[in-house]
């Protein structure tokens, strides 16, 4: 295979690093203010929110199912066509049927008040807000629960009881976003109207914090452990120029997601950490060139090892990013919507991965040397 940079060609990057370095921390400080202001845009993996898998009776598109639904007023819908099933498709919104506290305080002491001598020992309201469970000291009318609901403005799909009949349990199965958006695409649809819904599932605010928080911790035990393996895997001068590089792509990527308001989801965090093993994959090809020169040229200062080593993976960076970058940008031209969000957030990692291993894993490996390690030698 041709060369496309020249054997034997000397690049002085370490000569430019300090305006770059600078560029790439103003960078940085841009994409964490961008995490407070205006902050990133959660999908309803992080947010919570409603999926439903609908099928319709007749011809619909991806495109008008989504304008429909905006049009009712659900904001940023995502529609995903079912794949070998015609006219059948999944559709997330960021609505969830949660009803507030102070409701269902409402509701508690409503259904006190209906039952007379009865007493309610236990009542559960499900994290979606779309079922309510009671037990009671005895026996109770289902109508009689059903209208103490009613009256608190309640949708009621059903009221009755389950487990043994000694137990005095009951269900109150509400209507939810799920049936809202059933009801409303039958009204738009008309003789294309969906059928009832295949599958309803919902991600409530705190599932949704909880998922947020260990996603946080995948990607720092992520950082952690290869931080490890680079220090085991050359020396300490090497491990924080790598973890550095690293983070300086990760934090970039989720700036420019923030900045251009793309949904934050469990797949963005997918893309990072695929961003994060990309990176360190790439600066560990230049630190082993590197670590190589450093035996065979020992006349060498480190800036000239780094430079010289550089110059000579330069073919190899260009050609395996080029072809990577390419790659993901047809995944972003012609792909659904889902995958063109993580393409997009590849392509942003996978470009300051590449640049991040010449201007800031390599200049604070020099960094270290000259600070830690060079009155050792």
């Amino acid at each position: 295979m041709a060369e496309i940079i020249k054997p034997g060609t000397y690049i002085d990057f370490m000569r430019h690093r300090r305006p770059v370095i600078a560029v790439s921390l103003l960078l940085v400080v841009a994409s964490i203010v961008s995490v407070f202001v205006p902050g990133p845009n959660y999908g309803i993996d992080f947010r919570g929110g409603t999926e439903l898998q609908l099928g319709f009776t007749g011809p619909v598109t991806s495109g008008e199912l989504r304008q429909t639904l905006e049009s009712l007023g659900y904001e940023r819908p995502d529609v995903v066509a079912v794949e070998e099933t015609p006219n059948e498709f999944i559709i997330r919104v960021q609505e969830v049927s949660a009803l507030p506290e102070e409701q269902v305080a409402a509701i508690e002491a409503a259904v006190e008040g209906a039952l007379g001598e009865v007493e309610l020992n236990e009542m559960k309201v499900s994290p979606g807000g779309d079922k309510i469970t009671f037990r009671f000291s005895g026996p109770v009318d289902a109508e009689t629960l059903r209208g103490a609901l009613e009256e608190q403005h309640v949708g009621i799909r059903a009221v009755n009881q389950f487990g043994q009949q000694e137990d005095n349990r009951y269900e109150a199965h509400l209507t939810g976003v799920a049936d809202e958006i059933v009801r409303e695409l039958r009204e738009e649809l008309s003789d294309r109207a969906p059928e009832d819904p295949r599958r309803v599932e919902w991600v409530g605010p705190k599932a949704g914090a909880q998922l947020r928080d260990a996603a946080i911790k995948a990607l720092l035990y992520a950082i952690a452990f290869i931080m490890v393996y680079v220090a085991f895997r050359f020396d300490l001068r090497f491990a924080p120029g790598g973890v550095l590089a690293l983070l300086h792509d990760a934090t970039i990527t989720v700036g420019v997601y923030v900045l251009v308001q793309k949904e934050v989801n469990l797949t963005t965090v997918a893309a990072l950490l695929t961003i994060v093993g990309y990176s360190i994959n790439d600066t560990i090809v230049v630190f082993d060139r590197i670590r190589e020169n450093m035996g065979r040229m020992r006349d060498k200062s480190l800036p000239e090892l780094i430079n010289i080593s550089t110059s000579q993976m330069l073919s190899r960076t260009i050609v395996t990013s080029g072809t990577t970058l390419l790659s993901v940008s047809a995944f972003f031209i012609w792909g659904t919507a889902v995958i063109q969000d993580i393409a997009f957030a590849l392509f942003i990692g996978i470009l300051f991965g590449t640049y991040s291993s010449i201007y800031m894993a390599a200049p604070v490996t020099d960094w270290m040397d000259r600070k830690f390690f060079s009155k050792k030698r």
